[in-house]
């Protein structure tokens, strides 16, 4: 039989071990809970304001096989060589990457494009400072060369 001594001990002792890990599971709960993107049920939508902005290299060959460089350094890895969302990291990014040949996706303005690349949201980095205003419009110019053709 147990003594009253043990059993306050052994109390003592649980007590001791339990509550510091209960606090630390609860706060690496909170954590990756409140880190964790939530899906996006209706997509991403730029601001009607960015709509109004106007892609000053519209119509630039050029700017197309310059965007197609940058956009293979830094968007294959998550948007795929095609452009269809299923880049190598694709798989661990939730929400995943939007497909930039799908309809949805290119009838937006290239403002709003524009405006999404430059201001990032969940996985999709801020480029602002990554990349110049005129690379950001040179990638938005070859995204624009994705479109899905119907055969």
């Amino acid at each position: 039989m147990e003594s009253k001594q043990e059993n306050s001990v052994m109390t003592f002792v649980i007590k001791k071990r339990i509550l510091p890990i209960s606090i630390m599971i609860a706060l690496f709960s909170a954590f990756f809970i409140s880190a964790t993107p939530p899906q996006q049920a209706v997509g991403w939508v730029a601001p009607k304001l960015a709509d109004t902005i106007k892609n000053p290299l519209k119509g630039n060959v050029a700017s197309i096989a310059e965007g197609k460089k940058i956009y293979i350094r830094y968007c294959v890895v998550c948007h795929g060589a095609e452009g269809r969302g299923n880049g190598i990291a694709s798989a661990a990014l939730n929400p995943r990457p939007v497909d930039h040949t799908s309809e949805t996706f290119q009838k937006q303005t290239d403002g709003a494009i524009f405006w999404e690349i430059t201001t990032g949201k969940y996985a999709m980095a801020s480029y602002a400072k990554i990349l110049t205003k005129t690379q950001r419009w040179q990638v938005i110019n070859f995204i624009r060369t994705l479109k899905k053709t119907t055969k």
